[in-house]
C-alpha cells in the first residue's frame, strides 16, 4: 500500500516503481538487443530524452549539447521551449527531434514553432497539453507565456500543420489517450509532468489500461521519475514504446556535457539490458510483464 506521502506526485510515482520486483528467467537465455523502430525510424536505445528546456544554466549550449550526447548514444530527443533558433542548433546536432510546443494562448505563436521545426528538419512535433492550467484553477503562465485551453478542433488543426508525427505530451487517463488518437496524433507521452497536480496516479500505474485501449494505434512514450533502467524495463514490460528521462541526465550535462548525456544514457541502457538478460527477452518485444511482480501496491487491471 502506497504511504501516506502527503500528494507529492513525484513521490508516489517513485514508490510505485520502487514496488515493482522482478523474477529472474535465466536458463535458455542470452545477451539483449535494445533497439526499437519509433515512427518508422530504428534507434538503437529505447531510452529519450525528456522534453527538457531553459538547460543553459547546465550547459552554454544547452539543449543543442543534450542532443548531441543523446544522439550518440543512439536515442530521440525530446525538446520543449525555446526560440525557432534554439530548435535549430538542436537539429543541426543531427539528432532525431520532436519538438513540444506549449499551448499558447496566442495561435499565431503555436504555428510560428511548428512551422520552424518542420523547416529545420525535426522528426516530429507534437503539444504539451498538461501545461494548459496553473496549480490554482486558471490558465497557467510559463516564463512569461500565456497558456489557455485547447479544443479537439484546434488540436486536429496542429496535428494536420506539418505533416510530420504529432505527439500530444500530458496523457494521465484512457479517455485522452482515445481521444488523442481519434484526433489523428500518432503517439502520446503518458505523465504528470512530474507532479503539475497533485495526488496524481502514477503514469506507471495506468499505463497497461491505456496501452489495452488503443492498442496499436499510438506509439507510447512514458514520462516521469524514470531513474534508471530497471524502471524502463518496467515500463517497457508494461506497454511503453520507448521511455524517456530527464532529471537523469542534468547533471551530467553540466558535469561532462555531451558526453555526459551519452554516458549515462548508456549506463541505463545497459541496466536495461542486464534486466533483460535476466529475465530471458534478447530483444524489446520479447519482454514479458508476467516478470513483474507488484508487492505493497495495487496492479492496474
Amino acid at each position: 500500500m502506497i504511504q501516506n506521502l502527503h500528494g507529492d506526485s513525484d513521490l508516489i510515482t517513485r514508490e510505485y516503481f520502487d514496488s515493482i520486483l522482478l523474477e529472474t528467467r535465466l536458463i535458455g537465455s542470452d545477451l539483449a538487443d535494445t533497439h526499437v523502430s519509433i515512427f518508422g525510424k530504428e534507434f538503437e536505445n529505447p531510452i529519450t530524452t525528456a522534453a527538457l528546456s531553459h538547460l543553459n544554466s547546465h550547459h552554454p549550449e544547452g539543449l543543442a549539447e543534450m542532443a548531441r550526447g543523446a544522439k550518440a548514444a543512439g536515442s530521440l530527443v525530446f525538446i520543449g521551449m525555446g526560440e525557432p533558433a534554439e530548435t535549430a542548433r538542436v537539429a543541426q546536432s543531427g539528432a532525431s527531434v520532436i519538438k513540444i510546443v506549449k499551448p499558447y494562448a496566442d495561435e499565431d505563436l503555436i504555428f510560428e514553432r511548428l512551422d520552424e521545426a518542420k523547416r529545420v528538419s525535426c522528426f516530429g512535433v507534437g503539444m504539451d497539453i498538461d501545461h494548459t492550467f496553473s496549480r490554482f484553477g486558471g490558465y497557467d503562465n510559463v516564463m512569461g507565456f500565456s497558456m489557455n485551453a485547447k479544443s479537439e478542433a484546434d488540436l486536429r488543426r496542429y496535428i494536420a500543420r506539418t505533416g510530420l508525427p504529432f505527439v500530444i505530451k500530458g496523457v494521465l487517463s484512457v479517455a485522452d489517450a482515445l481521444k488523442s488518437a481519434e484526433l489523428g496524433a500518432q503517439g502520446i507521452v503518458v505523465s504528470h509532468h512530474h507532479g503539475i497536480m497533485k495526488s496524481a496516479v502514477p503514469p506507471l500505474y495506468l499505463l497497461p489500461k491505456i496501452r489495452k485501449a488503443v492498442g496499436d494505434s499510438l506509439t507510447i512514450f512514458l514520462d516521469c521519475d524514470v531513474e534508471n533502467g530497471f524502471d524502463v524495463f518496467k515500463a517497457l514490460a508494461l506497454g511503453a514504446d520507448a521511455v524517456s528521462v530527464g532529471r537523469a541526465i542534468m547533471t551530467p550535462l553540466r558535469e561532462n556535457a555531451a558526453q555526459g548525456v551519452c554516458d549515462r544514457l548508456l549506463e541505463i541502457n545497459g541496466e536495461l539490458r542486464a534486466a533483460m538478460a535476466r529475465t530471458g527477452a534478447k530483444k524489446i518485444s520479447e519482454i514479458d510483464p508476467s516478470v513483474l511482480h507488484f508487492f505493497g501496491a495495487p496492479k492496474a487491471e
